[in-house]
Parts: C-alpha cells; sequence; structure tokens
C-alpha cells in the first residue's frame, strides 16, 4: 500500500544556526516536508527582518529543495513599522514566547499590551502572531497548568484582534483544543508528531522526551489525535521539532525540545493509521497549513510517496542528534518523486 501526498507544511520548525543547523537543516527534506514555517529563537534572537533574511539565506543554502517561511521574534524592536517592512520583505509572521519558559525565552513576552499597535498593525499586513501559549516561568512553577492558565490570555488577544491572525503552537491539552475551536476563523492551533505519541510518564523517564510544554496525561493525548484527525481547518501540522546536542539532554532538568525532524512523514502515517485515519493526513499535515499561511501547494513540485514498508528507527542521526523514538519500528517510509499530483 502506498500514498501519495504534496509534501509536508511544517509549521513549526527549529533549525538553530551554526555547526548544528548544518545537521538538521538537510533532515527536513528527507523527513516529507517542503514547506518549513522557521522559528526565530536562536542567541541572540532574531529582531531585524535583515537578520531573518540573511537567516532565511544561510538556510536555503542548505536545502534549495524546501520553501522556508520566516519569522520574528516578539520583542520592544518589533514596531508597527518594522511590522509593514517585514510583511513588505516576504516574512510571514511573529513569534511570541512566554519569558523564560523554554530555550531561549529569556527575551520573552511578560505582558502583551505593549505590543497593541504592533498587533494592529499586523492585522493590517495578514502577517501571523505565532503563541507558544503558557504563562511565564516566573509566574507559573507547574509544568502541568502553565498552558491551561495562559488560554484566557489567547481569548482576550482574539477578542481584541479578531482580524490577526493567531496560532496556537504545539497545543499539549484538551483545554488548549477547546479553546481553540471557542476562536473564530483567524484562530488555529499546531499539533507536533510527539505530543499525539506521549504522556507524562515518558519524559519522565526518558530526557529525550522532555518538551515544553511538557506531553500531558492520556486524556490530553487522545483530544489531541481527535483534534489532528477530525479534518477542521483550525488544526495543522507544526513538528517543534527541537535538537540539542545530546550533553544539554543529559542534563537535570535536560533542554527542552524533541527531535523529529527527519521522520515527521513516518510519525505522522504511523500514528493516522493506527486510528483508521490516513483519508485525513493529507488535510492535516499537507493543506491546512497552507491554506491558513496562504501558499499554495504546486502542482508540479515533486510528490511524497509514503508507502507501506516497515524500518527501524535509527539511534542516531548524523553521528549526533538523537530521533524521537529511536530504535523503535515504523509501518511507513517516504520518498520523494518527480510528477504531478
Amino acid at each position: 500500500m502506498s500514498l501519495r501526498l504534496p509534501g509536508l507544511a511544517d509549521m513549526h520548525v527549529h533549525l538553530r544556526d551554526g555547526e548544528m543547523m548544518k545537521h538538521v537543516v538537510p533532515t527536513v527534506n528527507q523527513g516529507g516536508v517542503s514547506v518549513a514555517y522557521v522559528m526565530p529563537n536562536l542567541v541572540p534572537p532574531i529582531t531585524t527582518v535583515d537578520a531573518c533574511l540573511k537567516y532565511k539565506a544561510e538556510i536555503e543554502l542548505l536545502d534549495r529543495k524546501t520553501k522556508y517561511l520566516m519569522s520574528l521574534y516578539l520583542s520592544p524592536e518589533i514596531t508597527p513599522k518594522v511590522i509593514h517592512d517585514a510583511s513588505k520583505r516576504g516574512v510571514r509572521g511573529v513569534k511570541s514566547y512566554p519569558k523564560g519558559a523554554t530555550t531561549n525565552s529569556d527575551s520573552g513576552v511578560e505582558s502583551y499590551e505593549p505590543f497593541y499597535a504592533t498587533f494592529e498593525a499586523m492585522e493590517e499586513t495578514g502577517m501571523v502572531l505565532n503563541i507558544h501559549g503558557e504563562v511565564p516561568a516566573s509566574t507559573s512553577d507547574d509544568v502541568f497548568s502553565a498552558e491551561p492558565r495562559f488560554l484566557p490570555t489567547l481569548l482576550d488577544l482574539h477578542k481584541r484582534f479578531p482580524n490577526l491572525k493567531i496560532v496556537l503552537e504545539h497545543c499539549s491539552t484538551e483545554e488548549a483544543i477547546e479553546a481553540v475551536l471557542n476562536c473564530g476563523p483567524s484562530v488555529a492551533g499546531t499539533i507536533t508528531a510527539h505530543h499525539m505519541y506521549i504522556t507524562h510518564k515518558d519524559w519522565e523517564n526518558d530526557p529525550h522526551c522532555f518538551c515544553k510544554p511538557v506531553a500531558k496525561t492520556e486524556k490530553d493525548r487522545l483530544a489531541l489525535i481527535k483534534a489532528a484527525t477530525s479534518r477542521n481547518p483550525k488544526f495543522f501540522f507544526g513538528s517543534d521539532s527541537a535538537p540539542h546536542p545530546q550533553s544539554s539532554k543529559q542534563k537535570t532538568p535536560p533542554a527542552a525540545g524533541v527531535f523529529s525532524q527527519a521522520f515527521e512523514a513516518s510519525y505522522l502515517a504511523d500514528i493516522f493509521d493506527k486510528e483508521g485515519c490516513l483519508h485525513a493526513l493529507q488535510d492535516f499535515a499537507c493543506k491546512f497549513g497552507r491554506d491558513f499561511y496562504d501558499v499554495p501547494i504546486e502542482e508540479s513540485a515533486p510528490s511524497l510517496i509514503l508507502e507501506n514498508n516497515p524500518f527501524t528507527i535509527p539511534p542516531l542521526i548524523n553521528d549526533c542528534l538523537v530521533p524521537f523514538r529511536p530504535r523503535e519500528n515504523s509501518n511507513w517510509q517516504c520518498r520523494w518523486e518527480e510528477g504531478t499530483l
């Protein structure tokens, strides 16, 4: 059995910079992705259009096959003037991090009120606000409640800026799914592959499953799967694949991030197949994200072929990165094939 799809649209990727970027970027296309939305939380964070486009050029030198969409890091430097300039020069959105809650978020947000003028400019230009939906680390030591406690802020922002495109990134709770459903069509949510596989029991025993927001309960996991397979355009794929050196994952606490980039299509096909929902995979992983970001499917682009051909996920990628589910079996392999869909 095989499936022919457009390339995946992964609307949340971390590619890092320097030597790590050289290891990570080639795995994007390898994992079946042809459109990737890049996060800006480098050190220092990307807060200017020039820096953003320079980063894009560096990525494209390593991978010409993938269409990379870029974002800025929400900070005081992101003024309405910067938004209008960014929009004209092809930057697609702005990412908001809660201060201190995750990797490279020390410059993150504690209050959204100072950015209201910026959000008005984003409404005018159609740029997307991507939100890591947790309260700042300083206001909550409970990793299980950090996302639910943020959701009233999401609803308030949507009420104040009803035409602002907002993505609640990496939904991890049933409450987050419900909040997205209670908003209008300008609000969507991304769901990762790994949050559909794991619960708190996994990351409590395996540092390579530790991420932010953390995986929660079995009830939450099932709610995420239900949303992803529902064919509701408010939910689409964003891997939040986040590579870290092995030394960082072995610390206490470990660095937050799951590296899934190299086998994204396989992870998704396995979970959708298990649920009897392979017919819904194209909408979730290929179509709805493109629609939200106004990125058309290129009919003449190479097709992604998923084949029911079991293999074992390797223990390491490029001799330095531990992938999600190492040494476990997957039933689906992907390859690229020239020709129209």
